[in-house]
């Protein structure tokens, strides 16, 4: 009560209101752009967004957010300089990157190294496969299921499933053997 006996109180409460909401406008247009730049921040609430956004100058301070915006990523693998080398699952295997990505170059812009772990994630899973491929040609299956993460096991054994599939119910010029009456 004795607050609420000072002078112009109600005049000072609309106005502070009203520069709330136009901050509030502001901070959710600030984040609006920051999600168009990487649209994975929008499984974050704003809140998580602040904090990752308010935490430039330490890129691991994003870990506690990455499940969130990378389904198979529970944490990425930092040296002591702030380096990423690998990519570790939420069942602890761990997928080194093909090549190193130094957040530092990014200058505080979270979304665009973010980006560049995104693009690394599908290259390097795309190489991964690639050997993977190459490695079940000539490795036995047992051998062959422990060397790789379980990713590349599924694509890889799909791969060579639907392809004897394929071999199974085509004859060499094309024509189906297996009839439905």
């Amino acid at each position: 009560l004795v607050c609420t006996e000072q002078p112009n109180m109600l005049a000072n409460l609309k106005s502070s209101s009203g520069l709330l909401e136009e901050i509030l406008k502001g901070l959710n247009k600030y984040l609006e752009v920051k999600r168009l730049f990487f649209p994975r921040f929008l499984f974050l609430s704003n809140d998580e967004l602040l904090e990752i956004l308010s935490e430039t100058k330490d890129p691991t301070r994003v870990q506690p957010h990455l499940r969130k915006c990378f389904e198979g990523i529970a944490k990425l693998k930092f040296d002591d300089t702030q380096k990423i080398h690998a990519m570790i699952s939420a069942e602890g295997e761990v997928v080194d990157m093909d090549r190193v990505l130094v957040p530092a170059d990014a200058h505080g812009m979270v979304e665009k190294w973010l980006n560049e772990v995104l693009v690394c994630m599908i290259d390097t899973v795309r190489t991964q496969n690639d050997l993977g491929i190459k490695s079940y040609y000539v490795t036995p299956r047992k051998d062959w299921v422990t060397q790789w993460p379980g990713q590349i096991i599924i694509s890889v054994c799909s791969t060579f499933w639907t392809t004897e599939v394929e071999k199974a119910i085509t004859t060499e010029d094309g024509i189906y053997i297996v009839h439905f009456e």
